[in-house]
């Protein structure tokens, strides 16, 4: 860290402190040549991966996208906001888990459909109608069906 009152580049630290929120840490450093105290803020950059969209072409990753999707399927129904974002940060930890530059958008959509059948399973048959683009009565049918076949498992934190 270069010294922002004389350049030098050679500074110390002398405290570190987390902040409120836990994700940042305050350091306090001094210049070891004109003695200068200040303060530096680090964050931990956490990049996602790009998505590759069913036509090929390829967006960043969009939270707020994700966000809405779930929210869409969720209207109305009895699954609290702390549950629903939770299942956004599983979501975002499995993406970033993989380690991978790039992932298919049906990946996403695949993860989404999962952590909605975990909350609510109306939502999951809502989400999987758009997502899957049902056509008629009998494809609402099969998705209940398979669901219905499914042990049922609570909500749980990954």
């Amino acid at each position: 860290m270069h010294c922002p009152f004389c350049g030098a580049h050679d500074t110390k630290v002398t405290d570190s402190r987390l902040v409120v929120e836990g994700d940042q840490v305050r350091r306090r450093r001094q210049c070891t040549a004109c003695g200068e105290r200040f303060t530096t803020y680090e964050t931990a950059e956490l990049v996602m991966p790009r998505v590759i969209k069913t036509d090929g072409s390829r967006e960043s990753f969009d939270e707020a996208k994700l966000r809405a999707g779930m929210l869409r399927a969720l209207e109305k129904r009895p699954v609290s906001a702390e549950s629903m974002e939770a299942a956004v940060e599983r979501i975002r930890q499995r993406l970033r888990a993989r380690g991978e530059r790039e992932i298919q958008a049906r990946d996403i959509g695949e993860e989404v459909m999962q952590a909605l059948k975990r909350l609510d399973q109306v939502a999951y048959i809502r989400f999987a109608s758009v997502y899957r683009r049902f056509q008629d009565l009998d494809e609402f049918r099969a998705e209940i069906d398979r669901l219905a076949q499914e042990p049922h498992f609570p909500p749980h934190d990954d």
